[in-house]
């Protein structure tokens, strides 16, 4: 007896999990389908070796820029490689940077902007003066400024723009602080003895993650372009890797003989940039919800 009620309580839960997952898909759609091509993105950085056709290095010079056939779906590029599978190992590239830009920028946004928040007064001042004056400048400069200074590379390039969106994350962290630290709940911490960092991490941190969660998402958009835009450039990925914008940097050399070379990394960070930003503004908005007792 005990046995069949636990198996209805069970079945009766998986079926509210299903029927809530199914009215999300049935409310945002278009957030699924970005998620579902973002998971498909990190199966094929994950399993590159195994999805590709062919190795994304090996030149085969007398198969050079050969059209889109059977045996190269997107055709091949001025050493003869092939684009479909320097396509697919270009996204462990694009992934890789973005995380690591993104990651840079908030560990140093995030913090500084909820202390400038939470503290006010001089300390607000002067970390807003240093923010203004790094996002003052315009952000593609700045980072070809960085590079330069400290090399090419894709590991000095995402350190650029790390810096370069930094600020970004602490105007976010800074406003949504100041919204919430007068509130009523954060005094009574306070009135209580709670020290300052268990009032940041338990109180403050948790209003200031959804805006902070669409940041991060569109955030890894730009940082896609970002790197995209830096290899276009050579400052980014140092050849022969296989990063988007080095093969847009192939294909705008090669513009008049092989116009289709353009499209396959072209479509790939538009579309990424997009799923990114549908993304986050998504789970943004479920976060949002959840907190205030939504469906």
């Amino acid at each position: 007896m005990t046995s069949t009620l636990s198996d209805t309580v069970n079945v009766e839960h998986s079926a509210g999990i299903l029927g809530r997952i199914a009215g999300f898909v049935r409310r945002r759609p278009v957030t699924v389908i970005a998620g579902a091509f973002v998971l498909l993105l990190v199966v094929l950085a994950v399993f590159a070796p195994v999805v590709a056709p062919y190795d994304p290095y090996a030149q085969e010079v007398v198969d050079r820029l050969q059209p889109p056939s059977s045996a190269h779906w997107l055709g091949t590029d001025d050493y003869g490689r092939d684009v479909l599978s320097r396509l697919i190992f270009g996204v462990r590239i694009s992934l890789q940077a973005s995380l690591q830009a993104v990651a840079l920028a908030l560990v140093l946004g995030l913090p500084l902007g909820v202390v400038a928040g939470y503290r006010g007064g001089w300390v607000d001042t002067v970390l807003t003066r240093i923010m203004d004056a790094l996002m003052s400048a315009p952000s593609l400069v700045l980072a070809i400024t960085i590079v330069a200074v400290l090399g090419s590379g894709i590991t000095n390039a995402m350190l650029a723009v790390g810096l370069v969106m930094a600020p970004r994350f602490f105007r976010v962290a800074r406003a949504s602080t100041m919204d919430v630290r007068g509130d009523t709940y954060i005094e009574a911490s306070v009135a209580l003895g709670c020290s300052t960092f268990r009032t940041i991490s338990r109180h403050i941190l948790p209003n200031v993650m959804p805006p902070i969660v669409l940041v991060i998402s569109v955030s890894l958009g730009t940082a896609v372009a970002a790197e995209a835009s830096l290899s276009f450039l050579g400052l980014g990925a140092a050849p022969p890797a296989a990063s988007w914008g080095a093969m847009l940097s192939t294909a705008a050399s090669n513009m008049q003989l092989a116009p289709y070379l353009v499209w396959p990394p072209g479509v790939m960070i538009f579309l990424t940039v997009l799923a990114f930003t549908y993304l986050g503004d998504g789970v943004r908005r479920a976060l949002t919800r959840s907190r205030h007792g939504g469906n």
